[in-house]
């Protein structure tokens, strides 16, 4: 078997294949074979039928063409090995020549296209200079994390009057539509002026003591009704304030290793500061990988995007709703913005020939699964088994890449005064620039709790999404 690879654009190749009728034979003896084992003539047994006999019920070329089918598999990964190309997409099979009735040892040709990886000259990365924000921690943001350290140690005590914001009400809500009730919940608690369940939600709660209800207009948010409008009917049973415990020694015992208020004090300022160097990390590495960009130029594959937006919207947690013009142009720029985005961080991680310790994927899959709210073995369940477990490599890896330009910028802040980020860029096996820690995430609550509630249950979070590279060709057409 021959094959040659044509470059029609940078993202698109064409590999003409030229097989033998010497090597296509066995699949077409393979196919009789298969064939015999499928059909019945009288007089014959099952799996003895003479190919004359096979052709005279279904023709020469349906042969060829089921033994094409079979065939076709090896002869693309064997040009693809032979010509060092990974596919992006499913490729594109035209058969040119094949056995014909005429000429039945014909030698097969092929013509596959193919969307591959676009090949880009890295620019110099080194000493990129990026400017953020001037950030210092203050007395505010220190005795705004002791507050917050008291919050969780808190109680909550009924109070005989107005619900006002900060409060924790328990309510009962029902949901109509039309005037029929499409949805309801009892003895939920939820935080005034949170935000986090239905819109119009806080305005109407607020002022409301215990017994007194409110209607209000608004869009639900999750199930079978997501996105509709609806009548909203809302009674609060109870209002509560939160007592903080006092900041003494007493509590900084209880709430930390310390044993006095004055080293639990020391401690959050200096957990302030790391905060702020942070800011300033993730601000720089966005920028650092912004301007990188802008200085390398990268062809993006139409048929990769138009592949990624359509595996967002069939996805069948989708809502039907959500797919508008407006949504699909959102997820096309993003999907555009993380292919170049792969693409100059592999070929830096290429350049500074970075590799992946087991320790950092047990890392990404541990940060990555407190992400969705998931066990981390189910999380790395759930890549196994989506075929998304080789993905994270090259995610970590890209991560790293990024962390290692960020560590040869040039980093000052709106003041001009150099930015340190030794801290923030984490030596090997630890986290990096590339891997900021996840965003908090809370799981659905349970009627009763302290947490948020709503009359429709959230959308369960997607399984993450990776591009797949097309291991083989459609059928041969």
């Amino acid at each position: 078997m021959k094959s040659a690879v044509e470059k029609l654009n940078p993202t698109q190749v064409k590999i003409v294949v030229d097989v033998p009728f010497a090597e296509f034979k066995p699949f077409l003896d393979q196919t009789y074979k298969s064939l015999a084992n499928q059909i019945q003539v009288p007089g014959f047994r099952r799996g003895k039928i003479p190919a004359r006999l096979i052709e005279q019920r279904v023709g020469f070329d349906f042969v060829v063409e089921n033994a094409l089918n079979e065939g076709m598999n090896t002869f693309f990964q064997q040009a693809l090995m032979e010509n060092g190309i990974t596919p992006l997409t499913q490729p594109q099979v035209e058969v040119v020549a094949k056995p014909e009735e005429g000429d039945r040892e014909a030698d097969t040709k092929v013509e596959i296209d193919v969307t591959v990886r676009p090949e880009i000259e890295l620019p110099d990365y080194k000493g990129l200079k990026v400017e953020v924000e001037a950030r210092e921690a203050s007395a505010e943001d220190e005795q705004k994390a002791l507050d917050e350290l008291r919050g969780r140690f808190g109680t909550l005590k009924t109070v005989d009057r107005p619900a006002a914001e900060g409060d924790f009400v328990t309510l009962d809500l029902q949901a109509l539509i039309d005037g029929e009730e499409v949805d309801a919940a009892n003895d939920l608690s939820y935080q005034v002026g949170a935000g986090t369940m239905l819109e119009g939600m806080d305005e109407a709660i607020t002022g409301l003591s215990a017994g007194e209800d409110a209607t209000f207009e608004t869009k639900l948010a999750g199930g079978e009704h997501s996105g509709q409008d609806a009548t909203v009917k809302v009674k609060v049973s109870a209002v509560k304030e939160r007592e903080l415990p006092e900041a003494d020694d007493e509590f900084a015992q209880l709430a930390s290793e310390f044993d006095t208020i004055e080293e639990l004090k020391e401690d959050l300022k200096k957990q302030a500061s790391e905060a702020a160097v942070v800011e300033q990390g993730v601000e720089a590495r966005d920028k650092v990988l912004e301007k990188l960009l802008e200085l390398v130029e990268i062809p993006v594959p139409e048929a990769v995007i138009e592949e990624q937006i359509a595996q967002h919207f069939d996805n069948p947690q989708a809502e039907a709703d959500h797919d508008t013009q407006e949504h699909r142009d959102e997820v096309r720029k993003n999907a555009e913005s993380a292919f170049r985005n792969e693409i100059v961080l592999d070929a830096v991680a290429e350049q500074e020939e970075i590799g992946v310790e087991q320790s950092e994927l047990i890392d990404y899959i541990v940060n990555m699964s407190q992400q969705y709210g998931m066990d981390p073995n189910q999380f790395a369940q759930l890549l196994d088994s989506s075929g998304q477990a080789g993905l994270m490599v090259g995610e970590v890896r890209r991560r790293k890449a990024l962390a290692k330009v960020l560590e040869y910028a040039e980093v000052t802040d709106s003041e001009g005064n150099p930015v340190d980020l030794s801290e923030f860029v984490r030596p090997q096996g630890a986290e990096t620039a590339g891997e900021p820690a996840p965003e908090e995430t809370t799981a659905a609550p349970a009627p009763g709790t302290e947490e948020e509630g709503s009359p429709e249950s959230p959308e369960s979070p997607e399984s993450p999404e990776s591009p797949e590279s097309a291991d083989s060709p459609d059928s041969a057409k």
